[in-house]
């Protein structure tokens, strides 16, 4: 919860990444370094986007941020529901597929990252 409200206080960076720099982070040095995009890329501004509803602009900022902050509040509402009905949040995780979803994730995070490198504008 406490991300959300830190999400919300901010407004999504118009460049498609550096909104991290509005919590006093420093900028990515990657672009500079590399000349192209870090892996994550995006995944404060397109989580800022998903926060404050826009959920298409965030998933063109940068797919991996949008789907990983959407599973992020999914899953802070589950265990507060969780808690509400006084159940164990412990027993959905041991039930996940926890290898495949680090493999999908990771996937998704290689297939965002190329999409943001396709896409990038310093």
């Amino acid at each position: 919860m406490a991300g959300v409200v830190m999400l919300w206080r901010v407004d999504p960076d118009a460049r498609g990444h550096g909104t991290h720099e509005q919590f006093g982070m420093d900028p990515c040095s990657w672009p500079i370094a590399y000349g192209f995009p870090c892996p994550t890329c995006g995944c404060t501004t397109a989580a800022c986007h998903l926060v404050h509803g826009n959920v298409l602009q965030a998933f063109v900022t940068q797919p991996f941020g949008m789907l990983a902050a959407g599973a992020g509040v999914l899953l802070g509402a589950h265990a507060l529901w969780c808690l509400a009905r006084r159940r164990s949040f412990v027993d959905l995780l041991v039930r996940l597929p926890f290898w495949r979803i680090v493999a999908a994730a990771t996937a998704l995070l290689l297939l965002a990252w190329g999409y943001k490198c396709l896409v990038w504008q310093p």
